[in-house]
């Protein structure tokens, strides 16, 4: 019994302390930055008093009337079965506070799924473990993925602030714009979230939810994938950045020339050690998380490439690109023809025929690739240069 009041002493001196020691622990939802999330959180704190309030009266009724009609005092209990003025009260009651909680809710629910007239529309679709961000009407799309490093995921270095929440690629959109987000997934179910912005969306593979936003001030803004879609579910970061109408017109104008060089890269003649330097960048982003930076994988589900016919035979070699390009069935082995470029799929492909060992000295090239898309059959260019004894092996 002491150690109940005791408790319940310190439950109620938690309660008195000031709002800036109780923002310490705090258990209550964000406000946001948005003027929809500012409603919800309106209506949160509305439904809440109002859910109090009901407590508070229901309680103090019924603790009232143990008190004050116990049995010790001789209290005869009054009855009124099947009373029609008692079923009208208690069935009124209630369904007139149900009317008064749904006026505000079905309004700031009307708004959360008012998407017209939006200024800018973004297509987010999910991939185990990454989002692809492509801008509508823009030629604009890029994919966003975990920056952590993995030596903080196995603990060997110090977790930064922002652990398993930065990204390689963060969706910038302007401030004072209405921006409608067309929400889809390739593979599995996913959910896009961010908590600041009031916004979290199913990903459905099949289906495009919509959502909305209007930032007020500038950010950077994160969130999660809120939907368990696999081992690394908790490997899929969302960062939004807002900025200014000026710095977002010159950050779109500069992803624009960017992707326009990166299409004149296909044009180019690569050597061997400019493909290999690209394909371990291109290998460490998009397939180290499944078959490891050291090419050793995790069988079964994600076999080794060290060593694997299929990365060092040469008679596999349209067998590999194949795979990368469109992936294998009822396996977790991706389609990367839509993920990557045409320069980062020959890179990769040529990465893994040549590291850790494998050192077949062949190489694969955007040409190649570019054709094979066209035709959906690999084709060796024999103009293509091959690596020297020497380069081979030195790998």
């Amino acid at each position: 019994m002491m150690q109940q009041a005791k408790s319940l002493f310190l439950l109620l001196a938690g309660l008195a302390v000031t709002g800036t020691s109780r923002a310490a622990w705090e258990v209550n939802m964000t406000e946001g930055v948005t003027a929809v999330s500012r409603n919800i959180y309106g209506l949160h704190m509305t439904i809440l008093m109002i859910c109090v309030v009901i407590g508070l009266i229901v309680f103090g009724v019924m603790f009232y009337s143990i008190f004050k009609h116990r049995k010790s005092k001789g209290a005869v209990a009054h009855q009124f079965h099947e009373s029609t003025l008692v079923e009208i009260v208690w069935t009124s009651i209630p369904f007139l506070i149900l009317v008064l909680m749904a006026i505000p809710a079905t309004k700031t629910l009307v708004e959360i799924y008012n998407t017209d007239e939006a200024d800018i529309d973004i297509k987010i679709t999910g991939y185990q473990w990454k989002w692809q961000y492509e801008y509508v009407g823009e030629d604009v799309s890029f994919f966003s993925n975990l920056s952590t490093p993995r030596e903080q995921i196995r603990n060997v270095r110090d977790k930064n602030p922002n652990y398993l929440l930065e990204v390689d690629e963060p969706l910038v959109i302007p401030v004072d714009k209405k921006v409608r987000f067309l929400v889809t997934a390739a593979d599995v179910i996913h959910s896009w979230w961010v908590p600041a912005l009031a916004v979290k969306r199913d990903a459905i593979p099949g289906f495009i939810n919509e959502a909305w936003t209007n930032i007020e001030v500038p950010g950077t803004y994160r969130g999660q994938c809120a939907e368990l879609c696999g081992k690394d579910h908790g490997y899929m970061p969302i960062v939004v950045e807002a900025k200014s109408q000026e710095d977002y017109d010159a950050w779109l104008l500069a992803k624009k020339t960017a992707a326009g060089k990166e299409r004149e890269l296909t044009d180019k003649t690569w050597t061997m050690a400019e493909l290999m330097d690209r394909g371990e960048q291109a290998y460490t982003k998009a397939c180290a998380v499944c078959h490891q930076p050291n090419g050793a994988g995790m069988p079964p589900i994600f076999p080794a490439l060290k060593g694997s016919p299929m990365a060092t035979e040469a008679d596999q070699i349209g067998a590999h690109v194949d795979i990368v390009m469109n992936g294998k069935k009822g396996s977790a082995m991706q389609a990367f023809a839509g993920q990557l470029s045409e320069v980062d799929l020959a890179a990769v492909i040529t990465y893994e025929r040549n590291a850790w060992g494998n050192d077949t000295g062949e190489m694969v090239t955007p040409q190649e690739i570019v054709e094979y898309k066209k035709t959906g059959e690999y084709v060796e260019d024999p103009a293509k240069q091959t690596m020297p004894d020497n380069q081979q092996a030195s790998l």
